[in-house]
């Protein structure tokens, strides 16, 4: 069974950071593009950031360029995001997912959440004083 486990969520006051894992269950993200999205109450979900299944080519939502990191190491078949200086307006529910995508470009990066069918269950992180 493919499966997603998003950890590191927690409260942490404005100008903290964090960093999010996504460890991949029952496959190797090889060849998987990830993605980190996000839904706060009443809003939908939206990229957060995405790298290609190389780790070549990353993107990065307006609203966090600057500030958050993705990486991946495949050898521990994991996916971090790293986000610093935190602002109130992250907090949410952070899901990370991946798309094969082997046959792709190397640079290929997938933002939509709609190119995403494997998907975890979400770790909640707040920022808040």
């Amino acid at each position: 069974q493919l499966q997603l486990v998003e950890s590191g969520g927690d409260l942490v006051q404005p100008g903290g950071s964090l960093r999010l894992s996504c460890l991949a269950s029952g496959f190797t993200l090889d060849y998987y593009a990830v993605g980190w999205f996000r839904q706060a109450p009443g809003k939908e979900r939206e990229e957060v950031s995405s790298i290609s299944w190389s780790g070549d080519s990353t993107h990065y939502a307006d609203s966090v360029k600057g500030r958050f990191t993705i990486s991946r190491d495949n050898a521990k078949n994991t996916v971090y995001l790293q986000m610093n200086s935190l602002k109130p307006e992250d907090t949410a529910v952070y899901y990370c997912a991946g798309t094969y995508t082997r046959y792709n470009s190397r640079l290929y990066v997938p933002i939509s959440r709609y190119e995403y069918n494997v998907w975890g269950q979400g770790t909640q992180v707040t920022v808040s004083s």
